[in-house]
């Protein structure tokens, strides 16, 4: 490739200059005002998406019952509220009862869970004896270290769970208030949702139109398929636990249930990083029945995700084991654990909107950039030889 004249090199990195300032700008910005602007916008937001997953049964609702759209959009947000209020209520209560039974019985949890360890360590102690001095006494050291973390950890969960719930109680009006929002915004955007669709269609320009329904069919295809997928498999995972729980006569079983479920929407890690090991120390202090049953049903969860998710996922995600790992590590920096479960869903809609076009004119001027560098490079090698 022949080099660039200076002026086009000029406009071309003039374009990439714009476009990198332009991004670093609005990632500041996301920094500096993101979190206020999703406390302040998160109910319409919200109300946004659910208006956008229950336009098809108030469609379908319109169509079957030949009702108006306001009526339409009335009854299927009614019965939706209606049923996961009382889902949300069964949970809440249930897992509220398990929190009160776990604070008042702390001390015969605090007590099992020391006869649990005494008799693990009592068995490595026994372990231990076959091995050589030096090697005994380090593993001794390291199991008095990690003891005596676990037994000033434990305290200090309980008492950051504590803190936690104060926190929601003190929440609790402005969660109201921001529910009764969230309910209304939804309504109103069930109502006129066609109305918008048009309006917005009118006003825009051809071509930032079709950029918006470009990135709109990207992030469907990525957050939305993969998200509703994960959240489906989430919860058949979390019946399989409880039902399992209870069949084995656990206690804590919902409150268990929802926490390694929770743990099982993460990708990478699942159920099974808190099963596995939970089962080999019952197998260690001796308790081969209890043992049994939680692998018992950890081999349902393993057996439901492998059957399920392909057919309920799909191809839906396409990432690579190790696309996925570095996505959940960066996420898991950024935010935490929502970063942790989000990380692979913006990962994957960053991947759809490259693959739909929109970026298509910015890497082409990359690597344009890149091949004029190297042809700069080329000719002032040639020119030196010659020189020489």
């Amino acid at each position: 490739m022949k080099e660039l004249s200076w002026r086009e090199r000029g406009q071309l990195w003039l374009r990439l200059g714009l476009r990198l300032v332009m991004l670093l700008l609005g990632l500041l910005f996301l920094a500096r005002f993101g979190g206020t602007l999703w406390d302040w916008f998160s109910p319409f937001l919200l109300a946004g998406v659910f208006a956008w997953v229950l336009s098809p049964l108030v469609r379908l609702c319109q169509k079957r019952l030949k009702l108006s759209r306001w009526l339409a959009a009335l009854t299927v947000l009614l019965l939706v509220v209606a049923l996961l209020g009382a889902l949300l209520w069964s949970l809440g209560s249930g897992l509220g009862r398990e929190i009160v039974s776990l604070a008042a019985d702390w001390e015969t949890t605090l007590a099992a869970l020391e006869e649990v360890a005494n008799s693990l360590g009592s068995q490595l102690s026994r372990w231990l004896e076959l091995l050589p001095v030096s090697a005994q006494e380090l593993m001794e050291g390291l199991m008095t270290r990690f003891f005596a973390w676990l037994e000033g950890a434990i305290p200090q969960f309980l008492s950051w769970a504590m803190d936690r719930a104060r926190e929601i109680a003190m929440a609790l009006p402005s969660f109201a208030v921001a529910a009764i929002a969230f309910v209304m915004a939804s309504y109103f955007l069930l109502t006129d949702l066609p109305r918008l669709k048009v309006l917005v269609a009118d006003k825009l320009p051809e071509g930032p139109r079709t950029f918006l329904v470009i990135v709109k069919r990207a992030v469907t295809a990525g957050f939305g398929g993969y998200v509703r997928a994960e959240f489906l498999l989430s919860v058949g995972v979390f019946f399989i636990l409880l039902f399992g729980f209870l069949l084995i006569r656990q206690p804590y079983a919902l409150l268990l249930a929802l926490g390694l479920a929770v743990l099982d929407f993460i990708p990478i890690i699942g159920s099974g990083t808190a099963m596995v090991p939970w089962a080999v120390i019952d197998l260690l202090t001796g308790d081969y029945r209890h043992a049994l049953g939680i692998m018992a049903v950890w081999g349902l969860v393993a057996l439901f995700r492998r059957l399920g998710e392909p057919k309920i996922l799909g191809n839906q995600t396409g990432l690579s084991p190790l696309t996925s790992l570095i996505s959940v590590y960066v996420g898991m920096k950024v935010a935490k654990v929502w970063g942790m479960i989000l990380g692979p869903v913006v990962c994957l809609v960053v991947r759809n909107v490259i693959r739909s076009g929109v970026l298509d004119d910015a890497l082409s001027d990359v690597r344009l950039a890149w091949r004029d560098m190297a042809a700069i490079l080329r000719g002032g090698g040639e020119s030196r030889e010659k020189s020489s």
